[in-house]
């Protein structure tokens, strides 16, 4: 895999500085497995596109007219095709099917009798409109894996409300605790609640494979997005359950750990994670004043807690007399956990993310040339490669209904 970043002409969108990635095999864990992909968005693709990453065989199935809802989402847009779309869908293939028609859903129906899991995110009374519900389509396979990914669970009294992300995050409790002391609720800057439940979806999926290739078993595998969102937030939980403080906003300014935040610098902000009595004595050797770590209430977490406010202002005000880049390379020599905060542009330009394949461009069998973000995880030493990009709305339908027509004749 090509890891340097060409230096990108002044007119250049960012993409343009990133590897230029050739598609290849990829890993193959689930080289085999075929799964029909019926969701929309971004969880559900989240998971199904983990899923082929991994080497399983993705059928995308979208409505011919638009298709997933994200291809619509922007701008901005590149080359036509949605930024939001293109970052959870490649490695599949498109096949525009109106399956909510009595000859579109005939095909969907043969097309189950080959997969080996469903994913779904709509609700069970739509779902059961659609006849793509657990009970008619494991009729049709008997150890179909179904996995379903909605706001709050396949069964129960809330099972049919509608549900996005910034609602999932409101029921969840985190919006409750992000952001500043005595401001409003903050939303995370990026869509948690589907991505962790995606990442659920996907893990529950492969535990469900597996047990299957045991037992010759089908799984139903219910993800709600509310519920993934929820367990986000266990190490907030727990301390309530076994206090009864309910945690508030404090910018990040209240974690178990005492000094556990966001520091200004002479010009740009650092964190400083002091996670134990080592790194508190390793931080006050590093600024050159050993002492300090010793002193009565500070020798233990617990102290350091009960003095947090003047200690975090003694911090500060050291930190505040150089510039970031004087700490970063000190803390890092005394193993001292701290780093930026970092700007997006700043992360597609870090060489070590580069290094573990994590952003790139690949060109696609039309000719596009498409950033991507990576699989996220390295496996025997090799960052994965793409096998192909985000499809164009209906790309592999012809294919795949010749494919169908003729394993139907033999």
């Amino acid at each position: 895999m090509t890891t340097g970043i060409k230096t990108a002409k002044p007119e250049a969108i960012p993409a343009d500085a990133l590897p230029l990635v050739k598609s290849g095999r990829g890993y193959t864990m689930l080289d085999g497995i075929r799964i029909v992909d019926l969701t929309t968005s971004i969880a559900g693709p989240s998971a199904t596109m983990l899923l082929a990453d991994m080497g399983a065989e993705v059928l995308k199935i979208e409505r011919p007219n638009g298709g997933d809802d994200a291809r619509a989402w922007g701008p901005p847009f590149l080359d036509g095709e949605a930024l939001w779309f293109a970052s959870v869908n490649r490695n599949k293939k498109s096949v525009a099917l109106d399956y909510s028609s009595p000859e579109g859903l005939e095909i969907l129906h043969r097309l189950m009798k080959t997969a080996d899991m469903v994913v779904v995110n709509v609700s069970p009374r739509v779902a059961r409109k659609l006849k793509i519900d657990v009970a008619t389509l494991r009729a049709l396979r008997e150890d179909l894996i179904y996995v379903s990914i909605t706001g709050f669970g396949i069964d129960g009294e809330r099972a049919d409300w509608t549900c996005y992300d910034l609602i999932a995050e409101g029921y969840s409790g985190i919006m409750d605790v992000t952001g500043e002391a005595g401001r409003e609720a903050q939303k995370v800057g990026a869509p948690a609640a589907d991505m962790l439940a995606g990442q659920d979806a996907a893990f529950g999926a492969i535990a469900a494979l597996f047990d299957r290739q045991r037992t010759g078993k089908g799984h139903v595998v219910d993800v709600a997005l509310v519920d993934s969102m929820t367990r986000f937030l266990s190490c907030r939980i727990m301390p309530y359950l076994g206090s009864g403080t309910v945690p508030t906003r404090s910018g990040g300014r209240d974690s178990v750990i005492a000094i556990y935040q966001a520091f200004e610098t002479a010009d740009d902000p650092i964190t400083l994670g002091l996670g134990n009595d080592n790194l508190w004595q390793r931080f006050w050797d590093a600024v050159g004043k050993p002492d300090q770590a010793s002193m009565d209430g500070r020798r233990s977490n617990i102290e350091r807690r009960e003095n947090r406010d003047d200690i975090v202002a003694e911090i500060a005000s050291i930190l505040r007399e150089k510039p970031r880049s004087h700490w970063l390379p000190l803390f890092a020599a005394a193993r001292v956990p701290a780093g930026p905060i970092n700007r997006v542009d700043q992360v597609v330009a870090d060489e070590t993310l580069h290094r573990r394949g994590l952003f790139y461009r690949m060109t696609a069998d039309d000719g596009r040339i498409v950033p991507q973000v990576g699989t996220g995880f390295v496996i025997d030493g090799t960052p994965n490669v793409p096998r192909c990009a985000p499809p164009r709305l209906g790309e592999h339908t012809d294919d795949i209904l010749r494919e169908l027509n003729s394993s139907s004749t033999q």
